[in-house]
């Protein structure tokens, strides 16, 4: 503010200036000295004979190029000089306003999805836990080699799933080991299927993005008493992966009770990284339970 200020006054201290030195010129001679004039040159007198009394002509007169005097041509680039700077000063205002606020709006999502990504853990590792301690009086030693697959699929919540994004391999491996603990508390009337490709791209997507829908089939779709099935495929296309998982509804189960907080979750995560990037289909029949997922990759 203060350099507008300064910049502005010698604006009118030139202005001033000018206009006065404009004067002056066009009184031919210096200021003070009204009867002051130039000497005709010699070209100028041989132009002017043969006039009516041998006089030179006036000076020629310097045109004005605006339409304004000095002094309000100056003044008007000075408001120009002052609205440009400040429309300047605000626009830089406004860029920093946004850039803080966007700043904002990502570390709001990033805590919005360390709590959603957080809430799976919790219920994994209580599920885990109730399927070893329900070996633990059948097999012993079942329930021994369990501690410690689980001790792995841990070490992969801590560490790997604090990551915004972890590898294809990772993942998948990390829901094998998961599938094949929970296999240990069933029976052989359980079948449970997983299909993976087997060659994999180098590429990553968000951690345990499909675990709450792997624990929700374990959970509804499970029969200690009859059969029953989990069948989970993952196919990858050039820039998708489709996640598929149907498993079978028991008849113990068919109350159709609201769905629990880890498919909502889940919901809100895949809202939040992919916005209307990625398709989520569920279809729920009188003995089928079948839910969709394709995400880019």
């Amino acid at each position: 503010m203060i350099y507008l200020l300064v910049t502005l006054l010698l604006i009118i201290v030139f202005s001033f200036s000018l206009y006065y030195l404009e004067d002056a010129r066009s009184n031919n001679g210096p200021p003070g000295n009204e009867n002051f004039q130039h000497p005709p040159s010699q070209s100028l007198r041989q132009e002017n004979i043969g006039t009516p009394d041998g006089a030179p002509p006036p000076p020629p007169q310097r045109k004005n190029p605006f339409p304004f005097p000095p002094f309000v041509n100056m003044f008007i680039i000075s408001v120009l000089i002052i609205g440009f700077d400040t429309g300047m000063r605000m626009m830089v205002r406004w860029s920093k306003l946004e850039q803080e606020k966007t700043l904002l709006e990502k570390e709001n999502v990033q805590n919005q999805l360390a709590f959603l990504r957080n809430q799976v853990s919790p219920h994994f590792f209580m599920n885990t836990l109730n399927n070893i301690h329900a070996l633990i009086d059948v097999n012993t030693e079942e329930a021994k080699e369990s501690v410690i697959k689980l001790s792995k699929l841990m070490r992969h919540l801590l560490y790997d799933s604090q990551s915004e994004l972890v590898s294809l391999s990772k993942e998948f491996e990390f829901i094998k080991s998961y599938i094949n603990l929970m296999k240990l508390r069933y029976s052989e009337k359980v079948k449970i299927k997983l299909s993976v490709p087997e060659q994999l791209p180098d590429k990553s997507i968000p951690p345990l993005l499909f675990t709450s829908f792997v624990e929700n089939a374990f959970k509804h779709g499970i029969s200690y008493q009859n059969s029953s099935f989990i069948n989970i495929t993952f196919s990858l296309e050039p820039e998708h992966l489709t996640f598929e998982i149907v498993n079978s509804i028991p008849d113990i189960k068919k109350d159709k009770s609201e769905p629990g907080i880890g498919i909502e979750n889940s919901r809100k995560r895949l809202d939040i990284i992919y916005r209307d990037k990625y398709s989520l289909n569920i279809e729920e029949k009188s003995e089928e339970y079948k839910l969709i997922l394709t995400i880019p990759v």
